[in-house]
């Protein structure tokens, strides 16, 4: 029976995957799946499936989100079970609210399946917890996004001053005016910083500063898209906690010593 499930794939280590979002990858006749999904994943899909790429790079999409709407309407109502996976949760800044109101609209069944979210995954994996009973009670998901307007300048002066924690997606190309921001309305300059290069994978690097000087170590390093900006007091736990690179390393030393 036609149906259509929103999947979220995790953000990049391919055990991070739920079990449910692997059936639904297993059953599928159709898979339309985004930039940011480990390939790895795919190679669970049935050998007729329909492998569809729809990612986006910043500033350029591949497929517009009207054309990936349609294509979801059109295969679903062909009878195809479709699978729409996304890198991290559909959810969360992976506009699947959009789909779901397309589907919904046209009376095609569907359902939801979250995903682990890079803002939690990248930031554990970088020895980084979002919350922590001493240092934060609070965390804020937020695009890093620009865009003008009065709406704009409220949303920053609330996350500067009532939020411990933001994890800001999507927010590298932009980082001189999130710091601009943040400590415009009130956000202490010293206040560290993390930015975390293709969290969760075997190539992830992160870089720590502080608002005032990040853009400049980020700058340094050659860090870019796809990463996560995590601004807060938990980053300094980063020092005590970097499991995940260290363990990069030892595997990678250990590799040497073996060849």
């Amino acid at each position: 029976m036609a149906k259509v499930f929103l999947v979220g794939a995790g953000p990049g280590d391919e055990d991070l995957l739920t079990i449910k979002a692997l059936k639904c990858i297993q059953k599928a006749d159709v898979i339309l799946y985004d930039r940011l999904v480990n390939k790895e994943i795919l190679k669970h899909a049935k050998k007729d499936c329909d492998l569809i790429y729809c990612g986006k790079l910043p500033n350029f999409h591949m497929m517009k989100q009207e054309t990936i709407n349609h294509f979801l309407v059109k295969y679903a109502k062909n009878g195809k079970i479709v699978t729409r996976l996304k890198g991290g949760d559909p959810f969360i800044f992976g506009r699947g609210g959009e789909e779901a109101e397309a589907l919904a609209k046209n009376k095609i069944p569907y359902e939801i399946v979250p995903g682990v979210t890079a803002g939690v995954a990248a930031s554990a994996y970088a020895g980084i917890p979002v919350t922590h009973r001493d240092l934060s009670a609070s965390v804020a998901f937020v695009t890093g996004h620009r865009r003008e307007g009065a709406d704009e300048e409220t949303k920053w002066e609330s996350l500067a001053n009532g939020i411990d924690t933001l994890a800001i997606y999507m927010g590298v190309s932009n980082l001189p005016y999130i710091q601009q921001m943040l400590v415009k309305y009130g956000k202490d300059p010293n206040t560290p910083v993390a930015v975390i290069h293709w969290g969760t994978t075997d190539v992830q690097r992160t870089v720590t500063g502080t608002l005032e000087n990040i853009y400049d170590r980020v700058n340094e390093q050659n860090i870019s898209n796809p990463s996560m900006i995590i601004v807060g007091e938990v980053v300094k736990l980063r020092d005590k906690l970097s499991w995940y690179e260290e363990l990069l390393m030892k595997d990678t030393h250990e590799e040497v010593l073996s060849i």
